[in-house]
């Protein structure tokens, strides 16, 4: 539950935070987080960079630095991170969090988020190198051909 700050490129327009309140009636998740389709704060470069998740490759910074680490469940902003108010859905912050893991490997943001919480408790309780590697492994084609990429 330490807040830190997550190096990423720049994918959205300045303000972005700000705007996002406008458009919280347009969130398409059924949960804490938010995500809207075409979302018009992305730029165009941004939404290249999103797409091949060249927009993570600063993450590595943070694993480095001890923040994250290669695997483990998605890093949350701290508005989405207040959302978070059931128990089991909360444990999810109990680990360090990850460049990837279970839920980018299956489809990312064509997954509804209840499913998104439960795989990333599946990771939590079923931990272990051959699983981290396994998710490593499944990263690359995840990620080239674009599986789930907003």
């Amino acid at each position: 539950k330490r807040r830190f700050r997550l190096y990423k490129f720049r994918t959205m327009v300045k303000d972005a935070q700000q705007k996002q309140a406008e458009l919280e009636d347009l969130n398409e998740v059924m949960g804490a987080a938010f995500k809207i389709t075409n979302d018009p704060r992305i730029t165009p470069v941004g939404k290249f960079l999103r797409k091949v998740s060249i927009d993570e490759f600063p993450q590595l910074i943070n694993v480095l630095k001890g923040d994250m680490s290669l695997v483990g469940p998605r890093p949350l902003p701290v508005r989405d991170f207040n959302g978070f108010h059931i128990d089991w859905q909360r444990r999810r912050f109990s680990v360090r969090p990850g460049i990837t893991c279970l839920w980018q490997v299956n489809g990312r943001h064509n997954i509804p988020f209840d499913k998104w919480m439960e795989l990333d408790l599946e990771y939590i309780d079923k931990w272990s190198l051959l699983l981290d590697l396994s998710i490593l492994i499944r990263t690359i084609p995840a990620v080239l051909k674009g599986s789930g990429a907003s």
